[in-house]
């Protein structure tokens, strides 16, 4: 079935009209109905356990009542309310398919603004919560002796447990029972059931490590210090945070909802956080609530306790239960929110050495077993398995060997995990093979040589695989992992020269729909009222400006030309010639051709030519019109099948001239937008040597 909603409008459209039109069902991933990859894994679980996801009932009735459909396309009003929120699933199955093939962190905020949009209501409300973790990143983590990115690496994990919970039956089993459903309840349990872990972790996937920019400064102080190679530890000179009521203390507002919903008075996030942990943990691990509280309130204040380490999963949950207030409000919230809150808290260090001291063979506990908190058991998993293509950061870590792609087979309940390493470094493996195969001749003594991330995979004590067994309980969920070597494919990351902060897409993706209603008026409007403008669209079409935008770099890069925020000696340009603009229209073309193909769209014309009520005016007619191509989805310009480049070229040399300009006329704005955001210009590389 997949998108429902979708058959339910065609059905629709098939009564009213006669015959058979749209909407059609999107075109799936090949394999997805049976591969065990973590693309096809994750993306099935989108597409076929996540029916009916965000549909809402009561809006159902009030349209059948009222006759006014309720769902935004190109605007408000035009599609059912249940076939928008099929549409905006669609979307996010599409982004988190692109972010995997590329893993860059362009395609991954276009996954956390879909998720922002679906379960947070707006992404305006929320993006500087996650744009921060990347800016802080980018911009200041070079300082440090070792950082690697957070912020794609968030993504990859919220792909790893979507991929888990749809292939691994005692995983999905263990969630269901600890959450109030049956697992043995039929697929309209298990629907609700994958619909309910979608919010809910990805609320704890994506945002476990959005306390990053509280940590950074201190691991910078750190590493200045320590540039006479000293060790941290006693005489260290490190960063504390004091004066967190502003962050953690609960209103009365706050305190009342937490009397509901737990019968106890809290007066601060902390003790939330630690009641909610002493009731999962506490009778299994020996400890009480006076003592995990303690060690929650700790953990800004006194770093010196925890080896002179800041815990940013502490300001993680911190940070993320603020943002859900303001962007959900108090009443909205559930225990099962705190879940998500402990289990980020959980997932650094608390629990490693301060629950289940998983390094101490003495004070060692049992690792964590996914029944009894099922969030943090899959969020410290997924999270020590993501270690792959991560941007290394750090001073140190740009020089370290780290696995830069993965290949999974999630199938039998099992994880069978490859990691790839970069073949042009085989001289180092090689070595380190050379030096591990004395050291075993040797007798093995003293420490075994080291690799990084590969002798942790490749030696024999398989310390990778060792240590995240000690930390969580494998055994309904066997792991197998090994390490191999392949060329390293730069090619899918689609790096151009161009350079800017992504972060700016927002930005320039509401005024670039802002060109199309205000053509030669852009300056007469206020950013207000072109963010307004934007936010009244569907996700679909906030989604198609952003992706427009950011192939912008792509086509100045077929151009010969870049922008950044440098001051560089190359030729600035303020124009495209003729010829780049003939060179840039069927690229954006042929994006918007391939994106409505991904987006189910077919080509067509029935909704302008397909009979309307009499009696319309002009103005009634053009409106019904509009809506109706949105409910059939088709669209005129659209191309079936999936055509060539060529055809597509072909294609757009035959559109009547309007149609062509839509195409270069926005790129054309690009060239006065972008000068607005951090003094950004555009440059043409001069390939040509002096005679």
């Amino acid at each position: 079935m997949a998108y429902t909603a979708f058959l339910e409008m065609q059905e629709k459209n098939r009564i009213r009209f006669g015959r058979e039109l749209g909407p059609m069902q999107p075109p799936a991933e090949p394999g997805l109905s049976d591969g065990f990859t973590l693309k096809n894994s994750a993306l099935r679980f989108l597409r076929e356990r996540c029916e009916e996801l965000l549909f809402d009932s009561q809006k159902t009735e009030e349209e059948h009542v009222t006759g006014k459909l309720l769902g935004a396309s190109a605007s408000d009003n035009q599609v059912p309310y249940n076939m928008e929120m099929d549409t905006n699933r669609l979307c996010l199955e599409l982004e988190l398919g692109r972010f995997i093939d590329s893993g860059t962190a362009e395609d991954a905020y276009n996954v956390y603004f879909c998720f922002l949009e679906m379960f947070f209501g707006r992404y305006g409300k929320s993006k500087r919560m996650v744009e921060l973790l990347s800016e802080f990143e980018s911009n200041g983590s070079s300082l440090l002796m070792k950082h690697r990115d957070h912020y794609s690496h968030s993504v990859y994990v919220f792909t790893l447990g979507l991929a888990l919970y749809e292939c691994n039956e005692n995983y999905r089993r263990a969630f269901m029972w600890y959450y109030g459903y049956n697992p043995d309840g039929g697929k309209e349990e298990e629907r609700r059931a994958a619909n309910m872990f979608l919010a809910y972790w990805g609320v704890t996937s994506l945002f476990h490590d959005i306390g990053y920019p509280f940590e950074l400064p201190f691991e910078q102080v750190i590493s200045y210090f320590e540039v006479d190679r000293k060790e941290r530890g006693k005489g260290s000179l490190y960063l504390a945070y004091h004066d967190l009521q502003g962050l953690i203390r609960l209103s009365a507002e706050e305190k009342a909802h937490f009397l509901d919903l737990y019968g106890q008075d809290f007066d601060s996030v902390e003790e939330i956080l630690a009641h909610d942990i002493r009731l999962k943990l506490g009778t299994a691990y020996g400890f009480s609530e006076d003592y995990i509280q303690h060690v929650i309130s700790d953990k800004p204040v006194s770093p010196e306790h925890f080896g002179y380490y800041m815990d940013h999963a502490y300001f993680s949950a911190a940070r993320l239960y603020r943002e859900l207030v303001s962007a959900l409000g108090v009443s909205a919230l559930t225990t099962v929110h705190i879940d998500a809150l402990s289990a980020i808290l959980l997932h650094n260090s608390l629990y490693k050495f301060s629950v289940s001291f998983y390094k101490d063979p003495e004070k060692r506990k049992e690792p964590l077993r996914m029944d009894r908190h099922p969030l943090a058991w899959l969020l410290m998993l997924c999270d020590e398995l993501q270690c792959w293509d991560r941007i290394a950061y750090g001073r140190n870590s740009r020089t370290e060997l780290h696995p830069m792609a993965a290949d999974f087979d999630f199938s039998g309940n099992r994880i069978r995990a490859v990691y790839y390493y970069d073949s042009e470094e085989q001289e180092k493996i090689d070595r380190f093979k050379k030096r591990y195969s004395a050291w075993e001749q040797g007798g093995e003594e003293g420490p075994a040589p080291r690799l990084k991330a590969y002798s942790d995979m490749a030696e024999k004590e398989q310390r990778f695989t060792r240590d995240i067994e000690k930390i969580v309980d494998t055994s309904l969920c066997p792991l197998t992992v090994r390490p191999d070597t392949r060329r390293y494919d730069r090619a899918k990351k689609h790096v151009y020269l161009s350079e800017s902060n992504f972060l700016h897409l927002y930005d320039f993706a509401v005024a670039l729909n802002g060109r199309y209603n205000y053509m030669d008026r852009e300056d007469e409007v206020d950013a207000k009222t072109l963010e307004e403008d934007f936010e009244r669209m569907s996700l679909e079409y906030k989604l198609s400006n952003i992706n427009q935008a950011k192939n912008f770099g792509r086509y100045l890069n077929v151009l010969g030309c870049f922008y950044t925020d440098r001051p560089v000696d190359y030729e600035m340009i303020r124009s495209f010639t003729l010829e780049e603009i003939e060179t840039i229209a069927p690229m954006e073309h042929e994006r918007w051709v391939r994106e409505h193909r991904a987006m189910g769209w077919i080509a067509a014309d029935d909704y302008e030519t397909l009979p309307l009520p009499e009696g319309l005016s002009e103005e009634e007619e053009k409106s019904m019109r509009k809506a109706l191509r949105e409910q059939l989805r088709t669209h005129k310009l659209a191309m079936n099948g999936d055509p060539s480049e060529e055809e597509v070229f072909a294609h757009y040399q035959i559109l009547p001239e309007e149609e062509q300009d839509k195409d270069w006329k926005p790129m054309v704005c690009m060239l006065r937008l972008i000068k607005k955001f951090d003094g950004l210009r555009i440059y043409r590389l001069d390939w040509e040597e002096e005679d």
